[in-house]
């Protein structure tokens, strides 16, 4: 029954996604629209803007949400976070540097962050690796600081010297938004997903096991070492791929899973598809307020994701404290 309600509200948020904003749309206007029917403007709008928008929404915050509950359990951090790895500050100075180039082709934003991302994790990797083979999941956070803080600092230095122009432009990517989303973003950046998504809902089980801790889960017959670089690169690539399509959008992957714990316990196999859903809704929520709150000024819609997480992981903090 809870998925039931799950799965109703998913669908209602990516409605209401569809539906509001600076033209608002009846809901039968919609269903008039997906057949091809009604104003030919509606049409248009639902077709190709919003409703392209709202799927790409949903799976981006899905998929960060995820991405944030495989890697509290891999850290054993309830504070580890996609973004706390080093691959906002990878992402965003590959992509300030393509702003900065004046790289005019469709995809050399996104391909430069990713590309930006990849040398992050690259970096991060085998500074955690300060033993040979073993993965340091704490020394693995303390690199992912010091990456992002470095790779900030670039930043901040070609921010400094870039045009007016070019700096708001590279500001509005860093605080992350979805107006650039397509049926063809959205096909690449699904298809991408597809198989790391697989990878870590089928690490269920072995995340149950290293949640109990590494020796317990070396007792129960998991491969720790392989399993936390599996796990690690697997949620790094997807997290890199849905900042070059959005930008940065912090705090689904941290406040998302320990949301859901509450109500869905700690078991992965739950916990995943459950986290995946409410990251999903939460960030076409947030990006249904970012385009109305000032309409027709569009609000970054991780400024909103932001505003939407600080009192919600406050609230949880003193949960746990009580």
């Amino acid at each position: 029954m809870r998925w039931i309600g799950l799965g109703i509200l998913a669908l209602a948020a990516i409605a209401l996604g569809t539906a509001i904003g600076a033209f608002p749309i009846a809901p039968l206007d919609i269903g008039r629209a997906l057949s091809g029917q009604g104003d030919p403007v509606t049409v248009a709008i639902v077709r190709d803007l919003r409703l392209p928008r709202a799927l790409l929404a949903f799976l981006i915050g899905g998929s960060l949400a995820v991405c944030g509950a495989s890697l509290q359990a891999v850290v054993r951090n309830p504070l580890a976070d996609p973004f706390l790895l080093g691959l906002s500050g990878g992402a965003g100075l590959g992509a300030v540097l393509a702003i900065a180039l004046h790289l005019g082709a469709a995809w050399a934003l996104p391909a430069s962050a990713f590309a930006g991302a990849l040398l992050a994790i690259a970096l991060v990797y085998r500074l955690a690796l300060v033993t040979g083979s073993v993965l340091d999941a704490r020394v693995l956070l303390l690199s992912g600081v010091v990456v992002g803080a470095f790779a900030a600092s670039l930043m901040s230095a070609v921010l400094a010297v870039s045009p007016a122009a070019e700096l708001r432009n590279a500001l509005l990517w860093l605080m992350g938004g979805l107006s650039g989303a397509s049926w063809r973003s959205l096909a690449v950046f699904g298809a991408y997903a597809i198989v790391p998504l697989a990878v870590i809902f089928a690490a269920a089980r072995p995340l149950d096991l290293l949640s109990l801790g590494e020796e317990p889960a070396r007792f129960l017959g998991a491969d720790v070492e392989r399993l936390k670089r599996i796990l690690y690169l697997t949620a790094s690539l997807l997290t890199a791929a849905a900042v070059a399509v959005s930008g940065i959008i912090g705090f689904v992957g941290l406040v998302v899973p320990h949301a859901v714990r509450l109500r869905w316990g700690h078991v992965h196999l739950v916990l995943l598809p459950a986290a995946f859903l409410v990251g999903g809704i939460l960030l076409v929520l947030a990006d249904m307020v970012a385009r109305v709150a000032f309409a027709p000024v569009e609000l970054p819609v991780g400024v909103v994701t932001a505003l939407i997480g600080v009192p919600v992981f406050a609230m949880l903090v003193r949960r746990w404290a009580t």
